[in-house]
Order: structure tokens, then C-alpha cells, then sequence
């Protein structure tokens, strides 16, 4: 269980879903955790669930100040890092015609731009031989109804993945790509899909997934430890999906 014994991990989005269960679980494995989010309530209950090896900073990923100040505290407290999860992200099912400006400014502004100014600011402080998770989607790959700006941002974060893989080669610091096909997150309620909608919506979305389930935060976070840890030392600028097989049909 310290397969990532004197790591230190940043996870964006580390307060809930698969974020949480990402940070948690390198917890278990050694590694101190900064995680991040936008509400302050659920970050501290994330900590307390985490345990006293995590700590949490409240921001907004769009904002390329607030990666600074992680940057700035990764830095002042711990001297660097070893792993970097970019998992902070929204989705908003909207068919094309229907996308208002600031519904796209802020999937893209989340998304992509929280992506690139995260690595951006994190590059500097990470260690010889450290990991970037980058966290996309199975939208990436496969069309989906109303998903049209997500899967743009996806996209983007699949080029950075490619780039990034072979700007940072000289420094042996491998780019992943995670792709989590549908989750049994509290992402659910935020697309619209009520508690008592959740067990015909899982079983709707599960004839559309070869393993005929949803997938569970615990088995994202399994292939994030892959990608953070040694296990993966000759592994990067791959896409791992993690979708049960639904970007095949």
C-alpha cells in the first residue's frame, strides 16, 4: 500500500467524484495530496475523509491566478511535486443550436483553459520523472447528443496530452490521458438526472455500454494510480479509456 510513498499529488477537482477518489486513494498509497475545487464546504469534508496527508486550496481552474497560488503552495510547503491530475471539469448537454456564448466560455474556460494554465503553472515545480494526468472523456472519441462544446474541450485537452508528452520528454516527466466513460458521480444530479431518475437512467446507459453498467469512481481512480505511479514508467502520451468499452459501438 505505498506505492506512491513520498509522492506528492496535485488533483484538481479533488473534492468530489472521481477527483476525490483519485486523491484518496493516493493518500492510501503514500502520497501527500493538494486537492482543489470551488467550494470551500466540500473541500474541508474531502480532507477529512482523506485524512491529515491531504490538504485543500479553494479556487476557480479558470482563473490562471489560482493555479499560481497552488503552484506557490506546492512549492512552499512540500518543494515540488510528482504528480499532477487535471481532473476539474463541467458538462452542459446542449444541442449546438441552443449553445449560448457563456455556456461555451465556460466549458472551454474550465475545461481546456483550466487545463493548460494548471500544467502551466505546475510545470515548474514538478520533479524529474513525475506524471500529468490529463482527465478527457470518452466524448473525445464518440459522438454523443448535445455534447458538441464538451467534446471540443475534450479535444483540446487530448492535443495538450500529444504536446505535452514530447515537450516535457527531456525532463522524463510522462502526459497521460484518462477517459472516463459514464460515472456514478454526483455529476448525474448536475446534468439533470434526479435521485430517484438514477436507477432508470443507469439502466438506460447501460445498453449503450459493452460491460452493461456505469462505471464507479474507485475503478477511475485504480487507472489514475496506473498512470501516477511506477507502474506506468514506460507509459505516455497514451489515452486510457476507462469506459467499460462504449467508445467501441
Amino acid at each position: 500500500m505505498d506505492s506512491l510513498k513520498g509522492k506528492v499529488a496535485v488533483v484538481t477537482g479533488g473534492n468530489s467524484g472521481i477527483g476525490f477518489a483519485s486523491a484518496k486513494l493516493f493518500a492510501e498509497q503514500g502520497a501527500q495530496v493538494v486537492i482543489t475545487g470551488r467550494r470551500q464546504a466540500a473541500l474541508d469534508e474531502a480532507v477529512r475523509s482523506i485524512g491529515p496527508a491531504a490538504v485543500a486550496i479553494c479556487g476557480d481552474v479558470a482563473d490562471p491566478a489560482h493555479h499560481r497560488a497552488v503552484a506557490d503552495l506546492v512549492r512552499e510547503r512540500f518543494g515540488g511535486a510528482d504528480i499532477y491530475m487535471a481532473n476539474a471539469g463541467v458538462n452542459t448537454i446542449t444541442p449546438s443550436g441552443e449553445v449560448c456564448e457563456a455556456e461555451y466560455d465556460t466549458q472551454f474556460g474550465i475545461n481546456a483553459r483550466g487545463t493548460f494554465f494548471g500544467v502551466q503553472a505546475i510545470a515548474p515545480h514538478l520533479q524529474e520523472r513525475a506524471s500529468i494526468i490529463l482527465v478527457g472523456s470518452l466524448a473525445s472519441d464518440k459522438v454523443l447528443d448535445g455534447h458538441a462544446v464538451y467534446a471540443g474541450t475534450k479535444a483540446a485537452i487530448a492535443a495538450f496530452a500529444r504536446s505535452w508528452a514530447l515537450e516535457f520528454k527531456d525532463r522524463g516527466i510522462r502526459v497521460n490521458m484518462l477517459s472516463p466513460g459514464p460515472t456514478e458521480t454526483e455529476i448525474l444530479g448536475k446534468l439533470g438526472v434526479a435521485p430517484e431518475e438514477r436507477g432508470a437512467f443507469a439502466e438506460i446507459m447501460a445498453g449503450e455500454i459493452p460491460l452493461a453498467r456505469l462505471g464507479r469512481p474507485e475503478e477511475l481512480a485504480r487507472a489514475a494510480l496506473f498512470l501516477a505511479s511506477d507502474a506506468s514508467s514506460f507509459v505516455t502520451g497514451i489515452n486510457l479509456r476507462v469506459d467499460g468499452g462504449m467508445a467501441l459501438l
